[in-house]
């Protein structure tokens, strides 16, 4: 390899860093460019062209490799080198044998595109569903035309018209700007040139609504069965409900009173405490657990999802019991990605629905979801005088100023000034 490649693949390393990309994404793009240099015999990627890239990508006969060694070899160019690489839309190969197959839809290849490239930096399902869900209606609203022939204005345009004639609330309006800078930036490798402060939405900030410790304790005791244990973790450990939802066997400490909780909000791990009131339940829950899993082995199944790479570097790690989710689904069901059949973790809209129904039953005239358990958690943490610091840090919180806002549910801010009338 050219004595300038090492050094060019650390300004690609460093560039990769910066982006806040996963280390196996990182790994994976350098070995990419490095195979597409010593395909060209080691010749430096600034004294080859466009059609090079495409000699080199018409080699790969996997489609899914050619579109992760053509989203590398673009960001070598576009990111690293700052020359415009103009290469055709990525299309599946075409076997020599096969019947002649029409031209393939170039909105369709940019959605699986973009399905890569999402899934490529980990970010969760659902999370691809709704990029994909606004990506599609930005196309709608702009008469079928590719983004790329779009830009800063036309990305404007579409969330006045969200704004204004759709009335949205200003995180959804910031989600829909969030899917389309991921698809100019990640997907088109294009900037918009654009002032999108400009349209960004400001998001309101309304104080959480918050239990009374009696309320609370009323509404978790209208509940039933695993409704009830999932709810009192939500209130005596301040997790958030796809935290709790998704914990592993693994994840519980009885030992130590502790849950791990992994892949926060923040992309990092906390310890939160485990409640003693909640330990024999949980226990027995696990039994039964066990029992299911048992019972799907038998059957050949008892596969669970695995994180990242850990499914290829331990094949056996998804059925063994540590990895099995706490709050396993009643029903088996098919990963939308892989295709597996699976047990997956309970759907979150059960426990949403019970949650709001057992609000009502005890008369309530608030507005109760899940997550109020966690406000009422931190708020009473403050109640019994814990330190903000130590909420902060079992909330998870990244900046003091986010836990602050509890101080004033309990008006200790400026709302504990006496009144005058008073």
């Amino acid at each position: 390899m050219p004595a300038q490649s090492p050094k060019l693949l650390d300004q690609v390393r460093a560039a990769l860093r910066a982006r806040r990309y996963p280390a196996h994404a990182e790994e994976a793009t350098v070995a990419w460019i490095t195979r597409f240099i010593l395909f060209h015999n080691k010749r430096h990627p600034n004294v080859l062209a466009a059609s090079d890239v495409m000699t080199f990508l018409d080699s790969l006969t996997d489609v899914a490799e050619r579109s992760q060694a053509r989203l590398a070899i673009l960001f070598l160019y576009r990111q690293i080198l700052n020359r415009p690489l103009d290469l055709p839309d990525a299309a599946p190969v075409v076997v020599a044998s096969a019947a002649r197959q029409p031209a393939a839809d170039p909105l369709a290849t940019l959605f699986d595109q973009v399905r890569e490239a999402l899934r490529v930096k980990h970010y969760a399902y659902s999370t691809e569903q709704s990029y994909l869900n606004w990506i599609k209606r930005f196309i709608r609203y702009h008469n079928q035309r590719h983004p790329r022939d779009l830009g800063g204005a036309e990305v404007a345009a579409f969330l006045t018209h969200l704004a204004v004639d759709g009335q949205v609330a200003a995180s959804t309006q910031n989600q829909a700007l969030a899917a389309l800078l991921f698809l100019y930036r990640e997907v088109l490798r294009q900037e918009i040139v654009y002032p999108i402060d400009s349209v960004r939405a400001k998001e309101s900030q309304h104080l959480p609504a918050v239990l009374t410790k009696d309320e609370t304790r009323r509404v978790i005791a209208q509940l039933s069965g695993i409704h009830q244990l999932i709810a009192k973790l939500l209130y005596g450990s301040g997790l958030r409900l796809l935290e709790a939802l998704r914990l592993r066997v693994k994840d519980i400490d009885f030992e130590r009173r502790a849950i791990i909780v992994r892949d926060t909000k923040g992309d990092e791990d906390r310890v939160m405490m485990l409640p003693d009131s909640v330990v024999a339940p949980l226990k027995e829950h696990l039994q039964r657990v066990k029992r299911l899993h048992e019972q799907d082995l038998a059957k050949g199944l008892g596969s669970v999802y695995l994180p990242d790479a850990l499914e290829r570097k331990f094949p056996n790690a998804s059925r063994e019991w540590l990895w099995q989710y706490v709050f396993p689904s009643d029903q088996l069901s098919q990963d939308p990605r892989s295709g597996a059949i699976r047990r997956h973790h309970l759907d979150e809209s059960g426990l949403q629905r019970a949650v709001r129904q057992a609000a009502l039953a005890v008369g309530l005239t608030k507005r109760v979801t899940c997550h109020t358990f966690r406000h009422s958690f931190a708020t009473h943490l403050l109640e019994d005088r814990y330190d903000i610091r130590t909420v902060q840090e079992l909330l998870g919180h990244k900046d003091v100023k986010t836990t602050m806002i509890y101080t004033h549910v309990l008006q200790r801010g400026g709302l504990a000034v006496r009144s005058p009338l008073d």
